[in-house]
């Protein structure tokens, strides 16, 4: 039954991260080493951007994930357009808002994600779902800024600040005393089985962000946050 569950999140997940458009199986990206990464494979459309916080997507922001008691000022963010791969093989551009203190580190890593062909599921602002962290975490999408506070805790987060990013969360779900988010990774929860898109130690987003000074979740003692990466000030 677990294999199965497995199978059935797995098969949903890549409909909704660009799931097959044609009956060519993609193919799972070779992870080179991190000095093994050269040159961008530049296209028309890829875009690895950062830039102050654009009107648009500051009324985006307003009362969803930029709360009008937030104390992190919006010159403190960055807007960042970030080509990247889907689950179908598929470039795409997506977005994210982060402190303006990893806007060159998010940037930098995902241009070498993005460049080894490393998959994404999806990258868009956490305002897109109302700012519910764990309905941006159930289809799979990877953000960033959040005013929001810690799981558990009345303390802010460091999503809050702009300086933590959650990477394919459902294949690496945060997991505390048999509690998993979002529910829809419990069968990801197991780290010793072997799945597509899984971040250990071995995977090319690990070796990328903790190159970049990011300590990964997934280290933790108390708790593991498999999806998330942090940097403090």
């Amino acid at each position: 039954m677990k294999r199965i569950s497995y199978i059935i999140i797995l098969l949903s997940v890549i409909a909704a991260c660009g799931g097959p458009k044609s009956s060519k199986a993609a193919v799972a990206p070779q992870e080179p080493a991190v000095q093994d990464i050269q040159a961008v494979p530049e296209g028309p459309d890829t875009v690895f951007v950062a830039m102050p916080i654009p009107p648009e997507v500051e009324a985006r922001m307003r009362g969803i994930s930029y709360p009008d008691d937030a104390t992190i000022a919006l010159e403190d963010l960055r807007y960042l357009q970030l080509s990247y791969i889907d689950f179908n093989g598929e470039s795409q551009n997506g977005e994210l808002v982060c402190n303006k203190l990893i806007a060159d580190d998010l940037v930098a890593i995902f241009r070498e994600l993005y460049i080894a062909q490393y998959q994404i599921c999806s990258i868009r602002l956490i305002d897109e779902f109302g700012g519910s962290d764990d309905a941006s975490m159930a289809v799979d999408n990877t953000s960033c800024f959040n005013y929001r506070p810690a799981v558990g805790s009345q303390n802010l987060s460091n999503h809050a600040l702009g300086l933590a990013i959650d990477v394919n969360p459902l294949e690496n779900p945060y997991v505390k005393n048999g509690k998993v988010l979002p529910p829809e990774g419990t069968p990801f929860a197991d780290r010793t089985q072997s799945f597509a898109h899984k971040i250990d130690k071995d995977d090319l987003c690990y070796r990328l962000f903790t190159a970049h000074g990011f300590t990964w979740g997934g280290s933790w003692q108390s708790l593991k946050d498999y999806q998330h990466f942090e940097k403090t000030k």
